[in-house]
């Protein structure tokens, strides 16, 4: 049993979906009410991969886990943060996949010319707090009662980690080169 971390792929969608899917519909860690279907998925997968990485840890053929980065804010100067989402098979979890998955994304990100990296997470959610701060990230601000699920209001954090020094004049960052990265 080998795990590989790939760049996820239109074929991924109805797997990682299954991973989504309890999140949405049984937790407070995604804060959509409705599972997206296939079709919006995969455009989300599109629009996403286009500059940023989106990856999967797959095991003997089946995903267990994905991570992506995407946009932290959509104005100019914003251009050198990344937010980051991971899901992992629940029957998984403690198993190191989040870990590879994160530390592959860094990886690429830093070659992107990405600096600043921002975790959004619902608060209280113990494991997902120890583990960004097992991987580099501070928790940096508090939200009281910012989104409404499961019948409460909720509260969310911001979690930053930086991937290197910021530089007095940072070049723009560019679109990862998925084919040369996995080559």
């Amino acid at each position: 049993m080998e795990r590989v971390i790939r760049p996820a792929t239109k074929e991924d969608v109805k797997e990682m979906l299954a991973i989504y899917a309890p999140y949405v519909t049984d937790t407070t860690v995604s804060f959509e009410y409705e599972v997206p279907s296939e079709k919006e998925f995969a455009a989300r997968l599109e629009k996403v991969s286009a500059f940023y990485p989106w990856l999967v840890c797959e095991e003997d053929g089946q995903v267990l886990g994905y991570a992506y980065a995407g946009a932290f804010h959509e104005r100019k100067a914003y251009q050198w943060d990344a937010e980051l989402s991971i899901y992992v098979d629940r029957s998984c979890h403690k198993k190191g996949i989040g870990k590879e998955l994160y530390e592959k994304l860094f990886e690429i990100l830093k070659l992107q010319g990405i600096y600043l990296l921002y975790a959004h997470i619902t608060y209280p959610n113990d494991d997902s707090i120890a583990f960004h701060e097992a991987m580099g990230f501070q928790k940096i601000a508090h939200f009281p009662k910012t989104g409404y699920k499961l019948g409460q209001w909720r509260d969310t954090i911001f979690m930053e980690k930086r991937l290197s020094p910021l530089p007095d004049k940072p070049a723009d960052p560019h679109a990862a080169d998925m084919e040369r990265i996995f080559q």
